[in-house]
């Protein structure tokens, strides 16, 4: 079966009484700093979360994506992937958008494709992963609030999904979906080996095709304390704009400062994480 043959995945907004969020476990293994050594001209880097980062103002968009494939054109195009996630409808209109693509699409996937980036990852004619590279991949997860009524709605909504994604895995690794369901039930993380081994990946990355930069993963590291922070807070069902108030005061009444109310932000994401496991 052709790569091409793959499913369109149709995914509608959710309604408002839910809304996606990153993976804290995602967050707390990704490092910003994993980037290519060198990158070929018709390359689109996604090497920031999926979707608008309210934290940074950053993140990457499929409008972004759109506009790169535009400019690089008719030829063929790599991806070049360290990310641990984020907005489950950016990372299918990315995938869709990749999948359109008429000419050969290679994903690199240099240190981290997690929850939606392990989605745009499945596009690829060819996924190439880092022997260090992890790939993983779970269920879409929202936060509901309401009614019984309304969390059935969302329950009910997000199945064909789960579905869908499940086709994509299962086409990919050419195992039954109900293999791929049980992946994504365990989120289960892959490595280099591993993502070869099952089919998620067709082959590694030569050593010298992946670098860090350690000033871009030091200066990360503030915020994405703060996300993981946020995607802790979520899980507790705190809503998301009763959570950004609290993060935005303890950081001084700014998104984008610096926590201020300990010495370091990852002690922070380390004592709710603890409280979060009790």
């Amino acid at each position: 079966m052709s790569l091409r043959d793959l499913p369109k995945i149709e995914a509608q907004r959710l309604p408002t009484v839910c809304a996606f969020e990153p993976d804290a476990d995602a967050l707390e293994r990704w490092n910003a700093g994993v980037m290519a050594a060198q990158t070929p001209e018709n390359t689109i880097s996604v090497l920031d979360v999926i979707g608008e980062d309210f934290w940074s103002g950053g993140g990457v968009t499929s409008k972004r994506v759109a506009a790169a494939l535009r400019a690089i054109g008719d030829q063929e195009v790599f991806v070049d992937i360290n990310s641990p996630g984020g907005d489950f409808f950016e990372g299918v209109a990315i995938y869709n958008a990749l999948r359109a693509h008429p000419h050969k699409v290679t994903v690199r996937i240099l240190g981290l494709a997690a929850s939606a980036a392990s989605v745009i990852a499945m596009a690829g004619d060819e996924i190439q992963i880092g022997k260090a590279g992890f790939l993983m991949i779970h269920n879409a997860w929202v936060i509901a609030i309401g009614n019984r009524h309304d969390l059935a709605e969302a329950a009910a909504t997000m199945q064909p999904f789960d579905d869908a994604m499940a086709t994509v895995y299962s086409d990919r690794a050419g195992v039954k979906k109900a293999k791929a369901a049980e992946w994504m039930d365990n989120e289960t993380w892959f490595n280099g080996e591993h993502a070869v081994a099952e089919g998620l990946a067709d082959g590694y990355l030569p050593a010298d095709a992946v670098s860090e930069d350690k000033t871009r993963a030091e200066s990360n590291r503030g915020v994405n304390a703060t996300r993981r922070v946020d995607a802790l807070l979520a899980k507790s069902g705190m809503p998301r704009s009763e959570r950004r108030a609290l993060l935005a005061d303890a950081k001084g009444g700014t998104h984008d400062a610096a926590l201020t109310v300990m010495h370091d932000a990852d002690e922070i994401a380390a004592l709710a994480s603890g409280l979060f496991k009790l």
